[in-house]
């Protein structure tokens, strides 16, 4: 059982509609503010995902491979008070909600937690204090900035990616004796453990390297979680709830056992390009545009018939934008997980 956490009610109904069709694992959501949660109540669940959003982190980690029993904690920040859109008050705003978080992971001291945050954050010395604060009680922290774009998609959207680990003591003693027994039969840091530092060599723990990042992760398909769900959608449509398939997660590691394609031909291939007003054309999300007039494809009216056509649709486009706007890139998210996993999987 999981513990989703998210304060914003029609994002919480979202991520209600996505347990009932299975797209994410079963779960309890939490409309409380992260400041109401006490640490007690949370030690019974699995999996934790703070500032939910629309379960863009649970998504992620299916589509990583993360196995559904396996313990963590993700949270995704309020990003306003550092987005260069916002206000610019950064740890004196009141949605600086990071104290908040780190206190319960202070007091339930969860394996691994794993997190998200804009890029502009850094700056601001938010990264400096999360660091502070996690290596403070003991876990070692990494983060990288990585954007959707790397991966195909039609917009940038650099973020901050960070994940802290309470097991790196032990891990690090593994690896080390791993080491020393390399040495000790002769290999001179050339066994396996060189392998994987040597960029030109076709083989790494028996898994193929690829050297393009800009290949690394392109998928065809989307799947809902723990489900075969054919037709559910499809590489140029989305699924139910905004999310797509992927199929094939059917290895240790959430990869496909077909070779990787090229992201233009993989899970953006189907996009619009409209003219913008600096000359250039960008991609958009096919059936996306307009966004402003008009109604783009597949939003759909409420379901309260005190409301009217007109009114329940608008309010249904602002909450799918708000959802969309604020949520993590599952795709670009995955990548980063698949690293964290290989990582803690050697040697």
């Amino acid at each position: 059982m999981n513990f989703y956490n998210e304060h914003d009610p029609k994002a919480a109904a979202w991520l209600r509609e996505l347990i009932a069709a299975k797209l994410i694992p079963d779960g309890v959501v939490d409309e409380r503010s992260i400041t109401e949660i006490k640490a007690n109540e949370l030690t019974h669940y699995t999996q934790c995902h703070f500032f939910a959003g629309i379960g863009g982190w649970s998504l992620a980690l299916a589509l990583a491979g993360w196995p559904a029993t396996r313990p963590v904690w993700t949270g995704s920040c309020p990003c306003q008070p550092f987005s260069n859109a916002g206000k610019g008050l950064a740890q004196a705003d009141e949605r600086h909600l990071w104290p908040a978080f780190f206190n319960l992971i202070r007091e339930c001291r969860p394996e691994c937690v794993i997190g998200e945050q804009v890029e502009s954050a850094i700056g601001k010395g938010w990264l400096d204090g999360i660091q502070t604060d996690m290596e403070g009680e003991g876990y070692a922290l990494g983060s990288v900035v990585l954007g959707a774009h790397s991966l195909g998609a039609p917009h940038i959207r650099q973020r901050l990616f960070w994940v802290a680990d309470s097991k790196h003591a032990e891990w690090r003693a593994e690896l080390q004796e791993h080491g020393d027994a390399h040495r000790r039969d002769g290999f001179g840091g050339r066994g396996e453990l060189g392998r994987l530092a040597d960029a030109g060599h076709s083989e790494s723990s028996g898994r193929e390297l690829h050297t393009e990042g800009s290949d690394r992760g392109a998928r065809d398909e989307l799947t809902p979680y723990g489900a075969d769900c054919d037709g559910v959608g499809e590489s140029n449509k989305s699924g139910p709830q905004g999310h797509g398939r992927l199929d094939g997660l059917n290895d240790s590691q959430g990869r496909q056992g077909k070779e990787r394609h090229h992201p233009e031909a993989g899970f953006w291939s189907n996009f619009d390009i409209i003219p913008c007003r600096d000359g250039k054309a960008r991609r958009i999300e096919s059936g996306t545009f307009p966004l402003v007039n008009g109604i783009p494809g597949g939003v759909v009216p409420g379901s309260d018939p005190s409301v009217s056509e007109a009114q329940a649709t608008a309010e249904s486009r602002v909450a799918r934008l708000r959802g969309y706007g604020n949520a993590i890139v599952p795709v670009v998210a995955s990548e980063f997980l698949i690293a964290y996993l290989e990582i803690k999987s050697e040697p």
